[in-house]
């Protein structure tokens, strides 16, 4: 840091004599110090408003994290979304620097406006990450990507680090009913675009939009795992190619393993017409081409990431609960919302009345056809 700009001595320690000083000389003295006492101030005001930019010592109960750069303030998202793709590689760029944790990871989520509109989806996951466990300090650390401009605009009013990401002839605005086209097409841009942030160098946490964060996931994270994802079904070994994966939360280090990952994913979905991204790497997990790339594949127990699909059993250890195997918006929004008042309910409860605590979903969803 530059330091304020002050007159030099001589060697002596004070200001030159040459002769002792005459009026000319008082009065420059006499400028430079009330020029001092105006700007010294205003120096002071400016470093404590300026964003810092500066890495602080990690957290103590979490030593991925930092202080999170300020939020960037660009008033030209509001115009149409598909003009704006030459610069999107600088937006991503700046706002994935602006959040990233210690050593450069995002949680990243994406949305469009139906999970976007107040006391929807987005509303409930939000209000997640307070009442959750040292996960509050965890939400400085989330982008959420919009993928049409009304979401854009209500992320921009309810939280600090939002990117618009448009796909050109394609609305992803409204609610995308399961295996529709406009569902099919919204999951496989979500490939195509963290597979961009892979790129840059960042390792993400990618979490759905209807995922409760109970606790922080960042100690149940593997320490040796390229690519580490949710189950549906979780079958006990963490290694076993046979566990059911589930896109919604999936922790992926940045590497030329997993830059590759995501390549060969997204291509696959050409040889297999007609299925959404989590089918797709279902088929695609065991093939000989990923093992010859070296990528380490592990999947994380429903103990800890649990769903409506297999609930975790243990509140005591939780850390996301999913409202996935769910039919419908509105199911969804109320068992996500049961889901909550059951995380409040165990958390008054007294220890010694934990371990009976059970959840009361599914209540409202029910699994596709």
């Amino acid at each position: 840091m530059a330091a304020p700009l002050v007159p030099r001595s001589s060697e002596s320690g004070g200001w030159p004599e040459h002769g002792g000083a005459g009026p000319g000389a008082r009065r420059l003295a006499t400028a430079l110090l009330f020029l001092a006492a105006v700007a010294l101030p205003c120096l002071v005001l400016y470093r404590a408003v300026a964003p810092a930019g500066v890495l602080v010592q990690p957290a103590a109960r979490l030593p991925w994290l930092r202080a999170a750069a300020a939020p960037p303030h660009d008033d030209d998202y509001d115009v149409d979304l598909v003009q704006e793709n030459d610069s999107e590689d600088v937006r991503l760029e700046r706002v994935l620097r602006a959040a990233a944790m210690a050593n450069d990871t995002v949680i990243l989520t994406t949305l469009n406006s139906a999970w976007a509109e107040p006391g929807s989806v987005v509303d409930v996951f939000l209000e997640s990450f307070r009442v959750g466990e040292h996960t509050r300090e965890l939400v400085d650390h989330l982008v959420i990507v919009s993928l049409d401009l009304a979401a854009h605009r209500r992320c921009k009013q309810i939280h600090a680090h939002c990117l618009a990401v448009a796909t050109e002839g394609v609305d992803f605005s409204g609610q995308k009913n399961f295996m529709t086209d406009g569902y099919l097409r919204m999951m496989w841009r979500r490939i195509d675009f963290l597979r961009q942030v892979l790129e840059k160098g960042f390792s993400f946490i990618f979490t759905d939009t209807d995922i409760v964060w109970l606790r922080s996931p960042l100690p149940r994270l593997y320490a040796d795992g390229d690519f580490q994802i949710a189950c549906d079904h979780f079958t006990g070994d963490p290694d076993d190619l046979g566990n059911s994966p589930n896109g919604g939360f999936a922790y992926v280090r940045a590497n030329t393993e997993t830059v590759e990952l995501y390549r060969y994913w997204y291509a696959a979905r050409e040889r297999h017409p007609g299925l959404h991204d989590q089918d797709v790497l279902n088929l695609i997990k065991g093939d000989r081409y990923l093992a010859e790339v070296g990528i380490r594949i592990r999947f994380l127990s429903t103990e800890f990431f649990g769903g409506i699909c297999e609930p975790s059993r243990n509140l005591s250890a939780v850390c996301t609960m999913h409202a996935n195997c769910c039919v419908g918006l509105g199911p969804k929004i109320a068992d996500l919302k049961l889901m909550l008042h059951d995380w409040r309910r165990f958390m008054s409860l007294r220890d010694r009345d934990k371990h009976s605590a059970s959840w009361s979903v599914p209540r409202n969803c029910r699994r596709p056809e």
